[in-house]
């Protein structure tokens, strides 16, 4: 069998929108191999959203020493909350020791968010997310810490972690319709790995005239430039239509 990369993949266990997201939207022969961490299913408070949070940090490292032994190319977190919490240092940290346990380079929510706004020159976003006040917050701090102006936030408050996924296309138009009216942005982006965004990104667009980052999207096409892969992805909004070396 050819491999042009084989990339792990670190996700919640509630996760359903990671593994067919990266399917749905990877280039040939690129393969995805997941490792889950148990975390609770109720997330309607910020104390329960706290103890999922610690359940994914004690739970990193044996998924990572699993999800290793197929022996990746490339390793994706595939759970953004985790990756904003502590903003912009506790990003860089939590990328540092994940690299340091695996030995691999790693791609996570947050800094594939902000790649892609550094490269389109986006400093005003509006951001959608499916989170409580504690996470969102995070959330504000990581784009704050990076000096972006952050227009508008939409939470969605899903009360389950698998109930995020169960968001429907025209939930998140609304969402993002929403964010449009709160004043004028440079791009939206979307937080949360179980939320996918994606496939309404072009119609984001052709309403409001601004680029949709849906994070799944973000996260795959960071790692796939980490690996020297720069083909183009279609259908999940203008950004990501290009090859890199024409963005």
């Amino acid at each position: 069998m050819t491999y042009r990369a084989k990339i792990g993949v670190i996700i919640p266990s509630t996760n359903v929108s990671v593994e067919r997201d990266y399917v749905a939207l990877a280039p040939r022969d690129v393969s995805f191999h997941t490792a889950r961490i148990f975390i609770e299913n109720s997330i309607d408070s910020d104390e329960k959203t706290a103890d999922n949070l610690r359940k994914i940090r004690e739970g990193s490292a044996k998924a990572a020493h699993d999800v290793g032994t197929c022996r990746p190319d490339h390793l994706i977190m595939g759970m953004s909350s985790e990756t904003f919490v502590g903003g912009l240092k506790g990003s860089i940290e939590l990328t540092k020791k994940m690299e340091e346990l695996t030995g691999l380079k790693v791609s996570t929510g947050s800094q594939a968010t902000s790649m892609i706004l550094e490269e389109i020159g986006a400093r005003r976003i509006g951001v959608l997310t499916p989170y409580q006040p504690e996470l969102d917050g995070e959330v504000e701090r990581y784009f704050d810490d990076l000096g972006y102006e952050m227009v508008a936030m939409k939470s969605l408050r899903c009360p389950t972690a698998v109930s995020i996924a169960e968001t429907s296309d025209e939930e998140i138009l609304a969402a993002v319709d929403e964010l449009a009216q709160a004043g004028e942005v440079d791009a939206f982006v979307q937080a949360g790995t179980n939320l996918s965004s994606w496939r309404v990104a072009d119609e984001i667009e052709r309403r409001h005239g601004k680029p949709h980052i849906a994070i799944n999207v973000a996260t795959l096409v960071h790692a796939l430039r980490s690996l020297g892969i720069n083909d183009p992805i279609e259908g999940a909004g203008s950004v990501f239509a290009r090859p890199a070396a024409a963005a």
